[in-house]
């Protein structure tokens, strides 16, 4: 399954036949906290905030799939800062039964686009 590229989740953002994961922490996420090379601190318009540490307290599918709350057979693009973490998150949600995919370019791509919006 490829990766997610800047150029398809700039066209289907706003769509709603998938669900953005933020897979970074809560601070990273609000924009309290982040990497200082990244020119803007916050999150992708319309991301859910699930930090990779939540996700691997979960012991079995059914507990990944009660702990995310969407119904298998959506799509879920995740993401981080530099697409690590999220890349170990689709493996746990495709394990768990979801159709995952990793924007790669993650945060650290997005927040150098001026012309992309972001939320603090």
């Amino acid at each position: 399954m490829a990766d997610v590229t800047l150029d398809e989740l700039r066209r289907r953002l706003g769509d709603n036949d998938f669900a953005l994961l933020d897979v970074r922490t809560r601070p990273e996420f609000d924009g309290d906290a982040g990497a200082h090379c990244d020119p803007r601190q916050g999150h992708i318009p319309g991301a859910v905030n699930l930090p990779l540490d939540r996700l691997l307290e979960c012991r079995s599918a059914a507990e990944v799939r009660a702990l995310v709350g969407l119904a298998e057979g959506v799509e879920i693009i995740a993401y981080c800062h530099t697409g690590s973490r999220s890349d170990f998150a689709t493996q746990v949600l495709r394990g768990a039964g979801y159709d995952a995919r990793n924007y790669l370019g993650s945060w650290h791509e997005w927040s150098r686009d001026p012309a992309l919006g972001g939320e603090p």
